[in-house]
C-alpha cells in the first residue's frame, strides 16, 4: 500500500521537479503584498476584507516575507483577493528512490560483504544483485522502522 502511495506521489513530484525552475521567485515584498499591490488594492482595502486593520495587513505581510505566517492566516488573505494558496512539498528525488536508498543503507552491511567479495573477484555489484539485495532489505526493514534512529532490532 505505501508503495502504491509513493509511486503516485512520485508521478505528481515529477511533474512538479520538471516545473519549479521555471517558476518564478516571490515578489519582492512578499506574494500578498504583491499581489495586492497589482490589484490596485491598498492595505485598509485588504483588511477590511479580513476584517482586520490595516496594521495586521502590515504585519501579515512582514511575516509572510520574513517565513513565519501561518498557513491558515496565508489562505484567508489570498481568499480576500479573489486567489488561491498552493502549499506544495516537493521532494528532491522520488520517494521510492529516497526509500530504496535508506533500506540499502541501512542494510549496508550485507551489502558491503557482498561488494568486498565481488571486487575481490573483479565484479561489480549488478542490478541483479542490487535488486536481490533491496528485497532482502525489504523483508529485513519494514517501511515503518526507515526513518528511526536505530531500525533495526
Amino acid at each position: 500500500m505505501r508503495r502504491l502511495a509513493r509511486a503516485k506521489l512520485d508521478e505528481i513530484g515529477n511533474t512538479l521537479r520538471a516545473l519549479l525552475p521555471r517558476l518564478p521567485h516571490a515578489p519582492r515584498g512578499g506574494w500578498i503584498a504583491g499581489t495586492r499591490e497589482a490589484l490596485g488594492m491598498s492595505r485598509s482595502d485588504l483588511a477590511r476584507r479580513l476584517g482586520v486593520s490595516p496594521g495586521s495587513v502590515t504585519k501579515l505581510e512582514t511575516s509572510e516575507r520574513v517565513g513565519s505566517i501561518r498557513i491558515d492566516t496565508l489562505r484567508r488573505a489570498a481568499s480576500a483577493m479573489d486567489c488561491e494558496l498552493v502549499v506544495l512539498v516537493v521532494p528532491r528525488q522520488p520517494l521510492q528512490s529516497m526509500v530504496d536508498q535508506r533500506r540499502l543503507q541501512l542494510y549496508g552491511a550485507d551489502m558491503d560483504r557482498a561488494a568486498t567479495h565481488m571486487s575481490l573477484e573483479d565484479q561489480s555489484i549488478s542490478e541483479t544483485m542490487r535488486r536481490h539485495l533491496l528485497q532482502q532489505a525489504e523483508a529485513a526493514i519494514p517501511d515503518s522502522t526507515l526513518w528511526r534512529e536505530s531500525p533495526i532490532g
